[in-house]
C-alpha cells in the first residue's frame, strides 16, 4: 500500500530572547504533537535577527540555547529537521533573487517595518527593508504547504503567496504557495505584574522564562498581581477579577484541571495560599524541561550533531528548489 506523503510546514524562529511560559504553554507545548500529522522543518533565524546590532557571543549562545529549549519542550530531532538558517546557503540565495521579484511599494507597506524602524530609528538598514523577501525564501525553499503565523505574521505570509504567483506567472510553476496556518489556541498567559497585557519579556519581573531558578519563579507569583476587591477569593471572573482570572488559567494550563476544580481546591485559602501553589505546579512543570535543557547545553557534541544532520537534510531539499529557479531565471547551472 502506497505511503500517504505528509504536508510540509515551516517555522522560524529567531533566537532573539529567552523562551517564557507564555510562549510554552501558548504554542510551544504543542508543536511536537505536529509531527505525526506534518513533515515539520524548524530553524534558527540567526540571520534575521542581523538587522538589529546583535552580540556576537550572545547570539552564538541564544541559538544553540534556543535549540536546546525546543528539545526539551518535546520537539524531537528524530521527528523533525532542526537547523541554523546561516547553515543553508540557499536561503540567502534565493532571498537575492525574491528581492528582485519583490515590488518596492509592497516592503513600504508591511507594517512590521514602520514599527521596527520607530524602535530602530539609529539603524534602519536594507536588511530591515527587505527581510519579507528572505522570509519567502525561507518558505518557498521548502516548497511548505503551511506555515504557522499569528496576527503579526500574516501580513508576510500573504507577501510570500504574491511573490511566489508572480514569479510561478512569469517562468511557470516553480513554488508551491503557501497557506497560512492557524494553530489550535493554546493558554493564553498574560504578565504576572499586568494581568491586561500578553506575558512578554520586555517585563521581565512580570515573565515567568523557562531557564529561570525555582526561587525565582516562586518569588515572582508571590509578587503576582491579583485584585483589588476585599473578596480575597479564588474565583474566574475575567472582566472583574483578570489577575486571579490569570493565575487560574495558568493554573489549569499546567494542572489539567477545570475552573471549578480550581475553585473547589482553594475555597476559603485566600490568594495568600493560592499564590505559591501555582508558582509550586509552575516550577514542577518547568522542572524537566530546564533540567533536559541544561544537560543538552552541556552535551555540545550533541547539539551539534542535530544541528549538522538538520542542516544537510534542510540543504537536500533546498538545494533542489534552487537549482529550478537558477534554470528558470537563465543563470548558468552550478558546477558542483
Amino acid at each position: 500500500m502506497e505511503e500517504i506523503k505528509k504536508k510540509i510546514m515551516l517555522s522560524g524562529i529567531q533566537p532573539s530572547g529567552d523562551l517564557h511560559l507564555g510562549n510554552y504553554l501558548g504554542a510551544v507545548k504543542n508543536w511536537g504533537a505536529r509531527a505525526e500529522e506534518f513533515d515539520c522543518y524548524y530553524f534558527m533565524a540567526d540571520l534575521h535577527t542581523l538587522t538589529v546590532r546583535q552580540d556576537p557571543k550572545m547570539l552564538r549562545r541564544r541559538s544553540l540555547e534556543q535549540l536546546a529549549q525546543y528539545i526539551a519542550c518535546g520537539i524531537d530531532p528524530e521527528k523533525n529537521v532542526l537547523f541554523l538558517q546561516s547553515h543553508v546557503h540557499e536561503h540567502a540565495e534565493l532571498g537575492w533573487i525574491l528581492n528582485c521579484y519583490t515590488m518596492f511599494g509592497e516592503l513600504s507597506r508591511m507594517t512590521q517595518f514602520k514599527d521596527k524602524c520607530a524602535k530602530n530609528a539609529d539603524n534602519i538598514n536594507g536588511g530591515l527593508f527587505t527581510y519579507p523577501s528572505l522570509m519567502a525564501a525561507d518558505i518557498l525553499l521548502y516548497q511548505a504547504d503551511y506555515v504557522p503565523v499569528g496576527e503579526d505574521q500574516r501580513q508576510h505570509c500573504e507577501l510570500t503567496r504574491d511573490i511566489a504567483v508572480r514569479f510561478n506567472n512569469i517562468y511557470g510553476e516553480t513554488f508551491k504557495v503557501p497557506e497560512a496556518y492557524v494553530p489550535k489556541a493554546g493558554a493564553r498567559v498574560m504578565g504576572l505584574g499586568n494581568p491586561t497585557s500578553k506575558m512578554s519579556k520586555s517585563d521581565p519581573n512580570g515573565c515567568v522564562f523557562l531557564m529561570e531558578k525555582p526561587e525565582d519563579i516562586a518569588r515572582k507569583f508571590k509578587r503576582a498581581i491579583t485584585d483589588s476587591d476585599t473578596e480575597n477569593c479564588v474565583r474566574f471572573d475575567q472582566a472583574n477579577k483578570p489577575g486571579v482570572s490569570n493565575l487560574m488559567n495558568i493554573y489549569s494550563a499546567v494542572t489539567g484541571k477545570s475552573f471549578e476544580e480550581i475553585e473547589k481546591e482553594f475555597a476559603g485559602c485566600g490568594y495568600g495560599v493560592f499564590k505559591p501553589a501555582v508558582g509550586d505546579a509552575v516550577i514542577e512543570t518547568l522542572r524537566p524541561i530546564r533540567e533536559e535543557a541544561t544537560r543538552l547545553l552541556n552535551d555540545k557534541a550533541y547539539l551539534c550533531s542535530v544541528y549538522t544532520e538538520g542542516a544537510q537534510k534542510a540543504s537536500f531539499i533546498a538545494r533542489k528548489t534552487l537549482r529550478k529557479v537558477y534554470k528558470k531565471v537563465g543563470l548558468v547551472e552550478k558546477p558542483f
